[in-house]
């Protein structure tokens, strides 16, 4: 035991250094403003966060990471069930060929939207042989939208896949031996079964999705601001680290009450779990 607590201390330190200091330091500057070349403590920083023009931020943020996170569950659940229930020996092969794109830089994956939605991109050239005229979709919502779920789907397919493969098939076949359809086997046995795959993968994808910045400024042209881009802004070009402080601690809070509600209601499904087909 005493040698394991010391084998520990390593990554206590790393903890200490790259983590709690630094957020204590965050967490120091955005209680504090700058008068005459001093820190002083108040809370300026976050009584203008409720100015409206933030709280449209705040609120495209969430509603873009809210719908991102939707169409990767919708679309992510039924990829994950597919791969599940290939061959095994298959099943390697399709996961390398999903996340086989996230081996390439991040930033290259969104340019390369930028020259498939763009003006005379591959997407409107495709269009044009039929006679359709040019579409704008580059710089909008929904290009950030689509960036969002084609950057953040692996983040959901992956767990939800791990959930359903670990799935003991008795049980499936038993709720068919006691007379349910396939829809009542999806819904009183797989889908809750697999729930907490679904949890991780819904908060692997809205943090990443509710802080980037990469996305709209690429696909978005820098029209449309999000809590990433207002971050990355005070600390980069403004030069208002205290404010810039303040949002990355709202930002964090509002996080952490996502995880915390997905963490009760992965809890909660899995004491129902237990009871499922008695």
């Amino acid at each position: 035991m005493k040698k394991k607590s010391i084998l520990a201390y390593p990554y206590v330190i790393w903890s200490a250094i790259f983590i709690i200091i630094p957020l204590i330091l965050v967490v120091i500057f955005s209680f504090t403003v700058e008068v005459d070349g001093k820190q002083v403590f108040s809370l300026a920083n976050y009584k203008e966060l409720m100015d409206p023009i933030y709280l449209k931020v705040f609120f495209r943020s969430i509603m873009l990471a809210g719908a991102s996170t939707l169409i990767c569950l919708i679309v992510g659940y039924p990829v994950a069930y597919i791969i599940s229930k290939a061959h095994i020996s298959k099943r390697g092969t399709l996961i390398l060929l999903f996340i086989l794109p996230m081996w390439m830089n991040f930033l290259l994956r969104t340019y390369a939207w930028v020259a498939i939605l763009g003006k005379n991109g591959l997407l409107n050239s495709f269009l044009g042989i039929f006679g359709v005229e040019p579409v704008a979709i580059l710089y909008t919502n929904f290009a950030i939208l689509l960036g969002m779920v084609y950057n953040f789907l692996p983040f959901m397919v992956l767990p939800i896949y791990t959930s359903l493969s670990k799935m003991d098939d008795d049980l499936v076949n038993a709720a068919r031996d006691l007379g349910a359809n396939s829809l009542q086997v999806f819904t009183k046995v797989i889908f809750p079964l697999s729930l907490p795959g679904v949890v991780s993968g819904i908060t692997m994808v809205f943090m990443p999705a509710v802080t980037t910045f990469a996305i709209s400024r690429l696909l978005g042209g820098g029209k449309f601001m999000l809590l990433g881009d207002l971050i990355e802004q005070q600390f980069t070009t403004v030069g208002d680290w205290n404010f810039g402080s303040a949002v990355s601690i709202f930002m964090m809070i509002v996080i952490l009450i996502s995880m915390a509600v997905m963490s009760k209601f992965e809890d909660e499904s899995d004491k129902e779990g237990g009871g499922l087909l008695f």
